[in-house]
């Protein structure tokens, strides 16, 4: 009895040991996220969440398996930019009024975090590996979400959703478009802090003005070039005309006494 109980004791124990090494939280803080990798399957397809218990048979092979540890903190960025509005310099040449007019600056402030579904195919994609490669990606992506807004700034189709956003700090719009353009990304914001007003009014008439006179400009410059071209059409069908009778006369050289003799007649 007493070796059935040793027996019994050795195997509960080594059962304990195969659960806790394979236990796929093992050496990974609560409040972070874990990619393992291993020498006989690769990447695990899953990722290592806090409070969800995943247990991985191999991780029981002595060194098969390595742990990425990979904290997903809020990402804070301050930045300045400023501009004229969409073809503001053009819009003012044409009024003959202050390019300024149509001026904008802003002081804008974007957060995020990178998405925890984000982390197995940027690992899988060798994009990042570490802390620090997270790190250098999220500056990057950054940096792009910055030359995104302002490129959408510069778009004259915006113009109304970019005098929501200096008016009221913050636009939806401009929230939804970042996160079309950067999937990978939760919990993000923009807000203005601070904003140089362009008259957004003023804008908007100028442009009305501007468009009008360039479709005035085109109806006038296709109409000439359509009289042009029918003259000219006319123009060589007469002579063709005059050619023809030319061949005609030196062919037949009576013909210019017969016309002659016409003539006379009448």
């Amino acid at each position: 009895m007493k070796k059935f109980f040793i027996t019994l004791l050795f195997f509960i124990i080594l059962a304990g040991a195969i659960v806790f090494f394979g236990w796929a939280q093992l050496g990974i803080p609560p409040d972070a996220y874990g990619i393992i990798q291993s020498k006989t399957h690769g990447l695990y397809p899953h990722l290592v969440q806090p409070g969800e218990f995943q247990w991985i048979w191999y991780k029981v092979i002595p060194t098969n398996t390595m742990t990425t540890v990979i904290r997903l903190n809020p990402v804070n960025y301050n930045f300045t930019a400023e501009n004229t509005l969409p073809s503001g310099k053009v819009y003012s040449t044409f009024a003959g009024i202050d390019e300024d007019v149509f001026f904008w600056r802003i002081n804008a402030a974007i957060s995020f975090t990178i998405s925890p579904d984000a982390l197995i195919p940027l690992f899988s994609a060798n994009t990042i590996r570490s802390q620090e490669e997270l790190t250098r990606y999220e500056k990057d992506i950054t940096e792009q979400i910055e030359g995104f807004i302002l490129r959408c700034i510069q778009q004259e189709d915006n113009s109304i959703q970019i005098e929501t956003l200096l008016k009221e700090g913050e636009n939806p719009w401009f929230e939804r478009e970042i996160l079309k353009q950067f999937p990978y990304l939760s919990d993000f914001s923009l807000k203005i802090k601070s904003a140089k007003f362009p008259d957004f009014l003023l804008y908007r008439q100028t442009k009305g003005l501007f468009e009008t006179y360039i479709a005035a400009q085109k109806a006038y410059a296709t109409g000439d070039v359509r009289e042009r071209a029918k003259n000219r059409i006319d123009s060589m069908l007469r002579f063709d005309e005059l050619e023809l009778y030319g061949a005609l006369l030196t062919k037949y050289p009576i013909l210019l006494e017969y016309l002659s003799l016409e003539n006379g007649k009448k």
